[in-house]
């Protein structure tokens, strides 16, 4: 079954943001767009190349209306203990939510029980809290934040456009498509 168009389910937890430990709930995805991002472990190789990517565009996800949450089976103590420590981290500016227990990360189908880690799951979410986009890579492949907010422009349009679809290499004032009998076999 695909996680497409499901609700976020109900999740309470401790996030590190802005240098203090806050409470991020479902509720708290929800009147807006959100991306959640889930990662192995802080104090890792490939990760903070990622979150670092992600924090480098921030302000573009920002101007989108759009809030970023970085999730690992870490503590927010940890969090906190790497965004003191890393250079790549202390740009990161969005919540880092602690997952010790696995909730969120399974709630999202991304644990890897056997290690009690995340694997490289990357969940865009509409305002009403619905999943639209989920994209899952095996950990020893990083993603690319400029790859995402491509992604995430295509969302917006779609949502704000019904009947309009956005082709593949899709960029933000290109052409979209109209699906219809009269397009069928024409592309």
């Amino acid at each position: 079954m695909s996680l497409i168009n499901t609700q976020v389910k109900p999740f309470k937890a401790t996030a590190y943001h802005n240098g203090e430990f806050v409470e991020v709930t479902d509720a708290s995805l929800k009147g807006k767009w959100s991306v959640v991002v889930f990662y192995p472990a802080d104090f890792t190789f490939v990760c903070p190349t990622e979150l670092e990517d992600l924090a480098d565009n921030y302000a573009e996800f920002q101007k989108l209306g759009v809030e970023i949450y970085g999730v690992s089976t870490d503590t927010h103590f940890a969090h906190k203990a790497w965004h003191d420590t890393s250079a790549a981290i202390k740009k990161v500016q969005y919540p880092l939510i602690g997952d010790p227990t696995g909730t969120l990360t399974r709630n999202f189908e991304v644990m890897i029980e056997e290690e009690g880690l995340a694997l490289r799951g990357t969940f865009v979410i509409n305002p009403e809290g619905q999943i639209k986009l989920y994209e899952i890579h095996d950990n020893g492949i990083g993603r690319d934040a400029s790859e995402l907010l491509r992604k995430v422009r295509a969302a917006l349009y779609v949502a704000s456009h019904p009947g309009e679809v956005c082709p593949a290499k899709w960029k933000e004032g290109a052409e979209t498509l109209k699906p219809s009998l009269d397009l069928v076999g024409k592309i």
